[in-house]
């Protein structure tokens, strides 16, 4: 897509764009060691030596429409998301601030309600909300409620997580079925009904990935992959760590009803939206350790391994389709499915 001197919908679909988005107006005037790593949470040390406790901090917005839908809602989805990022790098999530952008005309118990889902996903992730704050805006100027997160973890010791770290040979693990959350959001935006119900995997993935670390010390990678699907997480991996990753169509988890909706909509399910699913890049000597660790657990009992890393092509991803073939799996380019997280 051609450069645009504004700002499209496209920009926050996750995607190609907004990878651009990022790296041509926000990095180059904020630049700086933790920042430019780019995984999902920013780690760093509190001492200026490096020593001591490390801790992980991310931040969120989240923009769903509408605010309730099966499975979940804008409440659940912004203290899981939060909770997960900081999984991702590896760290034990802890406290969390939530900050509320409320349209005039709300009702209060829609505010009720979201602010209840928010206590119970905290309770079940363990974590705590400690502060926050609220804003209100005129009438049509927000869908309702915007919700931003942000979470502070503690990393333990010894762990090394990121996104430049994927090695040859690696085995790429999901942790379940793709596209759940994204179909389940645009079922219930667009009155749409399937024979196969869809509901959202929105949940806190900190507990599958403690149990994946107590597996195993090599995990070099993980990622949700929330906005751009598991398509694009994957190919951030790939050019994160300069190699290359191949997955197997018929190894990875797909519901019916996902499978279906995407049939009917044209939509590829590599790019719908997750929003309690990881992907792992762990050493191949301790795949299968971490996978009967991860199905052992609750958000991980459809854990497949679906391919591994590769030498060429460096910084892309490779995909065995069903027939037999091989193609290209590309970061996605554009806006599929708006306004899912």
């Amino acid at each position: 897509m051609a450069r645009t001197s504004k700002i499209l919908l496209a920009h926050g679909s996750g995607g190609r764009l907004s990878h651009d988005l990022v790296a041509r107006e926000f990095l180059p005037p904020w630049a700086n060691p933790i920042l430019d790593q780019l995984n999902d949470s920013a780690v760093f040390a509190l001492s200026k030596d490096g020593g001591g406790p490390r801790l992980a901090f991310t931040t969120d917005s989240y923009v769903v429409k509408p605010l309730f839908f099966k499975g979940g809602d804008i409440g659940r989805l912004a203290v899981c998301g939060t909770v997960d990022d900081l999984a991702m790098v590896g760290a034990t999530p802890l406290y969390l601030s939530a900050s509320f952008v409320i349209e005039e005309g709300l009702p209060l118990a829609t505010m009720r309600t979201v602010v209840q889902s928010m206590r119970q996903a905290a309770a079940e992730a363990g974590v705590q909300i400690v502060t926050g704050d609220t804003k209100v805006v005129e009438s049509g100027a927000a869908d309702g409620l915007f919700v931003n997160t942000a979470g502070l973890g503690l990393l333990p010791p010894g762990v090394e997580i990121g996104g430049d770290r994927a090695r040859l040979g690696d085995a790429v693990i999901l942790s379940g079925s793709i596209g759940d959350h994204g179909i389940a959001v645009l079922s219930q935006r667009e009155g749409l009904e399937f024979e196969a119900p869809v509901a959202s995997d929105v949940a806190p993935l900190n507990g599958l990935v403690a149990a994946m670390l107590a597996a195993s010390p090599r995990i070099h990678v993980l990622r949700d992959p929330t906005r751009g699907g598991l398509a694009t997480s994957l190919n951030e991996i790939a050019q994160q760590s300069g190699v290359g990753i191949e997955i197997d169509e018929r190894k990875i988890p797909l519901k019916d009803g996902v499978w279906a909706a995407c049939e009917m909509l044209g939509f590829d399910p590599l790019y719908v939206a997750n929003e309690g699913k990881l992907v792992a890049v762990v050493a191949s000597e301790d795949a299968e350790t971490v996978l009967a660790a991860m199905r052992s657990t609750r958000y991980g009992e459809e854990a497949a391994i679906i391919g591994e890393v590769v030498a060429e092509p460096a910084g892309k991803v490779l995909m065995k389709t069903g027939i037999g073939g091989t193609r290209i799996v590309h970061m996605l380019v554009g806006e599929m499915l708006p306004r899912i997280c």
